[in-house]
This record gives structure tokens, C-alpha cells and sequence, in this order.
């Protein structure tokens, strides 16, 4: 016996299934996996939204610095994560020399976004979305809500941001 038929004999021994039972699957076993499977997928979405539930994300806590007025450019843009968080914001100094920040993650399936200068309008690339840079309302597009905003504020030359606390009217 030559040495290639002695490792086709032993591979043999170690995987005794022939190659026509391996490619049978029945409907019953078929029909055990899928209900595995989407049992998995349920449980799994069930611990998502219980740990959404019960451990809200923190919001933006205190004040932060993220660089002097004079680096931002009118019409430009500056991205920063704040210390000890992971979500991704947009300082965007508008042609109105106004400065917003919003976080840089569309709310409809959390793509990034941008600010187009000259056209007021921050914008998802992902599903067209478009939100208004002056409020951060959805302009148009699948986004279902506004992008969440920082409160922008100076000290000397410095930009800080803080959590936006809204304004009530009476």
C-alpha cells in the first residue's frame, strides 16, 4: 500500500460520513436550526433593549475645551471626542460666524456626517438625510429625529462645549 492510499484509509477512519449523507439535510432538522437560530437572535435583542433600558447613556458632563475661535475657519468644521467618551461630535463654525456642535453620528442608523459650507445643511451620505445646521432639525431624508446638540460657548479665545440645556419659552 502506497503512503497516499494509507492517508486516504486513515482520513476514511476519522471522518466515516460518505459525501452523499453530508449534503442531505432533512426539512425537520433544517426547520430545529432555523428556530435555533432565531430563538438566538430574539434573546440577543431582548438583552439590547433591556440594557438600553436599564443603563441609559450618560450625557455630556461639565465643560470641555476643543480649541481656540481662530482655528475653525468660517465655513469650517472640527471633529472631537470628548475625554472619557466615545461618540464622535462636529464643531462646525457657520458663514453666520455662529459656532454649533452636534454629534456626528446620523439618527437614523448612526452614519457619520458632514457640514456643506455655503448651504446651512449638515449631511448623511448613507440615505441622503440632510439636518439644518443653525437647530440641527431634520431637514430631509429617513432620519426620524434631530441630531442631538452641545451648547457652544467661549472663554477668552478658547471654545468650550457643555450639554445643551433647552430654553423654555413662556
Amino acid at each position: 500500500m502506497s503512503k497516499e492510499d494509507n492517508l486516504n484509509q486513515n482520513w476514511k477512519k476519522d471522518f466515516p460520513i460518505k459525501k452523499q449523507e453530508s449534503t442531505q439535510v432533512s426539512r425537520r432538522d433544517f426547520a430545529k436550526f432555523l428556530t435555533f437560530v432565531s430563538g438566538g437572535l430574539m434573546v440577543g435583542s431582548g438583552f439590547v433593549a433591556a440594557k438600553a433600558y436599564l443603563l441609559p447613556k450618560e450625557g455630556v458632563q461639565g465643560e470641555h475645551f476643543i480649541c481656540n475661535k481662530d482655528e475653525v475657519p468660517i465655513g469650517g468644521t472640527r471633529g472631537f471626542v470628548i475625554e472619557g467618551s466615545t461618540i464622535p461630535y462636529i464643531l462646525i463654525h457657520l458663514e453666520s460666524g455662529d459656532f454649533k456642535a452636534y454629534e456626528q453620528k446620523c439618527t437614523h442608523l448612526s452614519c457619520s456626517v458632514f457640514y456643506k459650507p455655503g448651504t446651512g445643511i449638515i449631511h448623511c451620505p448613507c440615505h441622503e438625510g440632510s439636518f439644518d445646521a443653525m437647530t440641527g432639525d431634520v431637514i430631509a431624508g429617513p432620519p426620524p429625529r434631530a441630531l442631538p446638540q452641545l451648547e457652544v460657548f467661549f472663554k477668552d479665545k478658547g471654545v468650550f462645549v457643555k450639554a445643551f440645556a433647552e430654553r423654555k419659552e413662556s
